[in-house]
């Protein structure tokens, strides 16, 4: 028992200090985090703090500068608290609804620069020189421009007040493995480090206040009304077309036989009760033309109207136009009519055996 203790005190001791993973992770030694920055800052005497609510941020003052590390995170209510601090700002790839709440005037030109060494072009960065940036690039109505690229600059830093908002398009210079390349640690320490005091936040979720909280309807869009109403009415008219179509024919085994007679009579009672001439006409018409192709020794069913027509007109004489009424022709309007075609269906057939 005692060593099971041990044992696990030691795994739990070793995995409690394991080097923090994340990107722009302040405690991360590996190469996507930035302990490295973050030990040069305190070194030049900046007091990093790393923190995860926004109301911290909200209480921060002008002597303070917050890093954003992943603005996209921001719900409404934290965009709204991080605007109320008044601390110096430095966004990274804040994303178009963050930009608008916090950096006024800047708007996303080129979402997917490639990363590479850029010069500064402007005071701002003039002492860092050259340095590593791109990803999304940038413009600003009013303000810095720097790192220019194709269109857009990969640095803009805009006024808002007695504050500065600073926004770049990618985390590459702040990084472990970046950070000793061209002027990525001077750009660094000359945004991040210009005040006594640097939180370092990193965005987790967060309740909004109770008088910012949406009910279910709010949180759907806003064409979900519309949408369902379409819906729905897809469904009716889907309902209605599908309702109204007649299946195939399925096969039964029956259990017992019936005679034909049965059969005959059993299928004639459902198509008067369900007043289906149409369907009890073509039925006739389609046994009479069987069985005088079978008589007039013609090769099959799948020949065209007219092969059967010519030869029953050949054996008994009669026009054409009649047998193809009789045969081919639309279906009886009344059981009168269906009696009557029946009769004249054999009297046809009676003709040509009789010829």
């Amino acid at each position: 028992m005692g060593l099971l203790v041990l044992v696990t005190g030691l795994v739990v001791a070793a995995l409690a200090h394991r080097p923090a993973a994340g990107l722009l992770n302040p405690e991360a030694a590996r190469p996507e985090g930035s302990l490295a920055l973050v030990r040069l800052l305190r070194a030049e005497g900046v007091a990093v703090t790393a923190v995860r609510t926004s109301a911290e941020v909200a209480a921060a003052g002008p002597d303070t500068t917050v890093l954003v590390t992943a603005p996209r995170r921001l719900a409404a209510h934290q965009v709204d608290a991080v605007r109320r601090s008044a601390a110096n700002l430095l966004l990274v790839d804040p994303g178009r609804e963050v930009l608008a709440g916090l950096a006024p005037g800047v708007t996303e030109e080129t979402l997917f620069a490639p990363v590479d060494t850029v010069p500064p072009a402007c005071a701002l960065a003039e002492p860092a020189g050259p340095a590593e940036l791109g990803g999304v690039l940038y413009a600003a109505a009013a303000g810095v421009r720097c790192y220019p690229g194709e269109a857009g600059a990969a640095l803009v830093q805009v006024t808002e007040g007695a504050r500065t908002i600073t926004v770049i398009g990618t985390p590459v210079p702040l990084t472990n493995d970046r950070l000793a390349e061209e002027g990525n640690a001077a750009l660094a320490m000359r945004l991040l480090g210009g005040k006594p005091t640097l939180l370092w936040y990193l965005p987790m979720p967060e309740a909004a206040p109770v008088d910012q909280r949406r009910g279910l309807l709010e949180l759907l869009p806003s064409g979900w009304l519309w949408a369902a109403a379409q819906l729905a009415m897809a469904a009716v008219v889907a309902a209605l077309w599908r309702g109204r179509r007649l299946g195939p024919v399925v096969g039964e085994p029956l259990p017992v036989a019936v005679r034909a007679v049965e059969v005959v009579e059993g299928r004639g009672r459902l198509y008067r009760r369900s007043g289906d001439r149409g369907h009890a006409a073509g039925a006739l018409r389609a046994a009479a033309r069987a069985r005088l192709r079978a008589r007039l020794a013609l090769a099959g069913g799948d020949e065209p109207a007219e092969v059967l027509v010519d030869a029953v007109h050949r054996r008994t004489g009669r026009p054409t136009a009649d047998l193809r009424a009789l045969l081919y022709g639309a279906a009886p309007t009344d059981d009168p009519a269906l009696v009557r075609l029946a009769d004249e269906l054999d009297a046809l057939e009676r003709e040509v055996r009789q010829r």
